[in-house]
């Protein structure tokens, strides 16, 4: 099973590049999943559009408005992934996840299998180091997204 993970933000808006950061780190867990492309999205472009696509599974880590305090790590999946992303507030981004999820959805590419693990940020403003709140959260929000992807790969091994 192909499975992008994908990593975004703006890392010189502090907390916006918290999606960043989780993906470097996740990366670098050993041992190494089979089938997993890391790739590092930025602040989200139609350009992506191919690589959803051509995967099975999506798993995305970025920074959201989740109404709660700073540095709290949310997982969203599936139809949750859907109905939170229908939040006109839950990005910071010009091109929206949703949109991508739409572009995808409308070409019947949407990967069945799709999560986004949310942080909600302190500080989006110049910066390139996180808020102390947020970064004390990066070890449970790279738990919990390599947690998923071991599960994804539990749920169709052979």
């Amino acid at each position: 099973m192909r499975t992008l993970v994908l990593g975004v933000g703006n890392p010189l808006m502090s907390d916006d590049g918290v999606g960043q950061r989780l993906l470097a780190e996740l990366a670098s867990l050993q041992p190494p999943l089979t089938g997993v492309d890391y790739v590092d999205a930025g602040t989200l472009s139609f350009l992506l559009l191919p690589r959803i696509e051509d995967c099975a599974a999506l798993l995305v880590l970025d920074a959201a408005r989740l109404g709660g305090a700073h540095g709290e790590v949310r997982e969203f999946s599936g139809a949750g992934m859907d109905e939170f992303l229908k939040s006109a507030s839950c990005s910071v981004h010009e091109i929206g996840l949703r949109d991508l999820l739409d572009a995808a959805r409308l070409t019947e590419t949407l990967p069945a299998w799709r999560a986004l693990v949310g942080v909600q940020p302190d500080r989006v403003d110049w910066g390139d180091t996180l808020s102390p709140p947020v970064a004390a959260t990066l070890p449970a929000a790279v738990a919990l997204a390599r947690g998923i992807l071991e599960r994804w790969q539990r749920d169709v091994a052979p």
